[in-house]
């Protein structure tokens, strides 16, 4: 709650009940960690909803709608909606200009705010998304598929320690990543020389958490000889991690559905589903869900890039599952599904009133402080990049 709202208002309760269906994935994570391996106590590692706001409680954010508590991303009225746009990227500023096929001379935001106000929602939301742009629509349109789709692959020989390729960057993977270390997997995490993972430029505290303990790789993708390296490590693991659209690793001739034929599971985290293209963040995502609050004036993000946590933790959540059966599986997670089906929950109800200076919440479990993000404290400092290539290719 303290993350949704006006910077100089109320903290606002969001739709549906993200805290409830974070709190289940955890418990379904915990209950498939403990089916492989014995007890596993989230408590003992301190998991619970807190999970949600960790990134805010580390890099100090808050509350600001209409943009979110990040800053990239913010809601602006069209002629007969919303549009919400992120803009988190150097080459996302650079693609306003073409967005709004005009000459950009100050502030980029005004100029797509100007913009919107003159375009209907759904033809500014197609624009955005031809020019590979991160954006959402209000109202929403649900659409109908769970957030998690599995398919069924061939026999797999569980391992007691697996290995977990980790493809992945920002939050959502990792977080899913982080996880299945904790219950005591082996985690490989690669990244390109020419892109390293965007979250290692943020907040340490929020890296090191998500990455502590595990193993560090680093791979040309444009040297032949190392995508040879990448396919050899894929071939490995009992499990891969990625959260790409399809089509970048299949242009190094890396497809999921081929590894998954010869038995190694595959969780694929996505903005809409393996099925699109389109890309997407945790702020758009989430609204693009239905987890915004209207106020009367604006359009409010709800949390920090919420999208993002519920999709590592349904992610976490099937992907020890996965590893329980002989069968490998192809784990298609989509952060927009899992997001809908949060907000689908049925909320509590909920007033917020103000006492002794200080922001309430009632329910009928009695009156509650609301409280700021907290993180848990990292178990230790990531590695470098590629401080582990020698342990894999000597």
């Amino acid at each position: 709650m303290a993350l949704s709202g006006r910077p100089d208002g109320p903290p606002l309760v969001a739709p549906g009940a993200p805290a409830s269906y974070a709190a289940r994935r955890l418990a379904a994570f915990a209950a498939a960690a403990a089916a492989r391996r014995g007890a596993f106590d989230l408590a003992a590692h301190g998991l619970d909803t807190g999970v949600l706001g960790e990134r805010a409680a580390i890099a100090g954010l808050t509350r600001q709608g209409p943009r979110s508590c990040g800053g990239a991303f913010r809601t602006m009225p069209t002629t007969d909606g919303w549009l919400g746009l992120s803009l988190p990227r150097p080459d996302d500023i650079e693609m306003v200009p073409a967005l709004i096929e005009a000459v950009v001379d100050a502030d980029p935001w005004q100029a797509v705010a100007d913009w919107a106000a003159d375009h209907p929602t759904g033809d500014a939301v197609a624009r955005a998304h031809l020019l590979g742009l991160a954006a959402a629509a209000w109202p929403p349109a649900p659409s109908r598929r769970p957030g998690v789709v599995l398919t069924e692959g061939a026999t797999r020989q569980p391992r007691e320690r697996p290995l977990v390729v980790d493809l992945t960057s920002l939050w959502a993977g990792p977080l899913c990543a982080h996880l299945l270390g904790l219950a005591g997997c082996r985690v490989v995490k690669v990244e390109s020389t020419g892109r390293l993972d965007g979250a290692r430029f943020g907040p340490a505290g929020f890296y090191d958490l998500l990455h502590a303990a595990h193993e560090s790789v680093t791979l040309d993708f444009a040297d032949p000889s190392d995508v040879h390296r990448l396919r050899e490590l894929i071939g490995r693991a009992d499990l891969v991690l990625e959260a790409s659209r399809p089509r970048a690793l299949q242009s190094l001739g890396i497809l999921a559905e081929d590894h998954v034929a010869a038995g190694t599971t595959w969780v694929s985290i996505t903005a809409r589903g393996r099925a699109s293209d389109t890309i997407g963040f945790g702020d758009d995502v989430a609204l693009a869900a239905g987890l915004a609050v209207p106020d009367g004036t604006g359009l409010l993000p709800v949390g920090d890039a919420l999208a993002d946590p519920l999709a590592g933790l349904a992610a976490a959540a099937a992907a020890a599952e996965a590893l329980l059966p002989r069968t490998a599986r192809l784990v298609d997670v989509s952060m927009l599904h899992v997001a809908e089906e949060a907000a689908a929950r049925p909320a509590h109800e909920a007033t917020v009133i103000r006492r002794d200076g200080e922001w309430w919440v009632e329910t009928a479990s009695g009156l509650h402080p609301v409280e700021p993000p907290r993180a848990r404290r990292p178990s230790g400092t990531a590695a470098q990049p590629g401080a582990d290539n020698p342990r894999w290719w000597r």
